[in-house]
């Protein structure tokens, strides 16, 4: 059994033109000590996967309109808000996009990461204090003790991402998800928090599910990727399958966008058009309108997303054709 089981998961919000469908038919596994990438554009999906596997999303507006989600054999899905903060935490953690907004002002960074290890464990002040300074001191908060009265103005950019990350893995979660956790960091800053959570996987043991719209982290982390476009997955590989044969075009397209050391940057590509908004999507596959491999049948129908080979699926009525060209 897999450590978190997602199957045809579909949330929808009401919103003023009526309910509208953000994700739809979102269906993975993820075993332990496994890092999944979850890709795709903004508006894509990605988030609210996320934040509906925490239980996170305010109902109403938002609905889970099909699916379950499993965690250790238990279903989120039908869970009530005091059970799931149990879960939260200990179970499944998350880190969010923006540190500066995630974190409070007016309190010290010491005092946010206590507070998480109080509501999840009975311990008494002194240890409480202890685990907090530990954690802060894994995620590379050079003298740890002394920052513990620092509140989040008095930090970079990526000492508050490491504080973030001190607070999700305080609890030392089973699952840890980061949406975005390099966001508006400078390029080695990146690379330092993104090898600190391979290293905090392999000394926790823990599953990670990274989502970005960068392929770059996604490349240099994850064992398996999701292709999300328009609220449907419609790729799923593992990596290094998927850097070499990308069978769908929207996951061709995401990958011409990265610049190459042996390329010229003037050859990179973008992807003509925009993402549809929930509600205003196009009849058949979603892609088509954006896609130079579409033809007329792409529209008659969404396609299904359906194992190519072994670990491979993808939801494109021309991947075979793309598998050779």
């Amino acid at each position: 059994m897999s450590l978190l089981e997602v199957r045809n998961l579909t949330t929808a919000f009401a919103t003023g033109r009526g309910e509208v469908t953000a994700i739809e038919d979102v269906s993975f596994d993820l075993d332990a000590g496994e890092i999944l990438g979850i890709v795709g554009e903004s508006g894509s999906g990605k988030s609210v996967t996320a934040l509906t596997i925490m239980g996170l999303l305010p109902q109403p507006p938002a609905r889970i309109a099909a699916g379950d989600v499993r965690f250790a054999g238990e279903a989120l899905t039908r869970l009530g808000e005091a059970r799931m903060q149990r879960i939260r935490g200990p179970g499944i953690a998350m880190v969010f996009q923006e540190p500066m907004t995630s974190l409070n002002p007016v309190f010290t960074i010491g005092e946010q990461v206590m507070e998480t290890i109080r509501a999840h464990e009975r311990l008494g002040s002194s240890a409480v204090f202890a685990r907090a300074v530990e954690m802060l001191e894994k995620v590379g908060i050079p003298s740890a003790a002394a920052r513990m009265g620092d509140y989040p103005h008095q930090l970079s950019g990526g000492q508050r991402q490491r504080v973030m990350l001190a607070i999700a893995l305080s609890c030392r979660p089973r699952l840890l998800i980061a949406d975005e956790p390099t966001t508006a960091l400078d390029v080695t800053i990146q690379a330092q928090i993104l090898d600190l959570i391979l290293d905090l996987r392999d000394e926790f043991g823990m599953a990670v599910v990274i989502i970005t719209h960068n392929m770059g982290v996604v490349a240099e982390t994850a064992d398996r990727v999701l292709v999300m476009y328009a609220g449907r997955i419609v790729e799923r590989a593992p990596v290094v399958r998927l850097f070499d044969q990308p069978l769908h075009p929207y996951t061709r397209g995401l990958l011409r966008c990265v610049p190459s050391l042996t390329e010229d940057r003037e050859n990179l590509q973008d992807i003509p058009g925009t993402l549809p908004e929930p509600g205003r999507r196009p009849p058949g596959c979603r892609f088509a309108p954006r896609c130079g491999y579409a033809v007329p049948p792409c529209s008659a129908g969404i396609p299904v997303l359906a194992e190519f080979d072994t670990g491979h699926a993808v939801a494109c009525i021309r991947a075979a054709e793309l598998a050779v060209s």
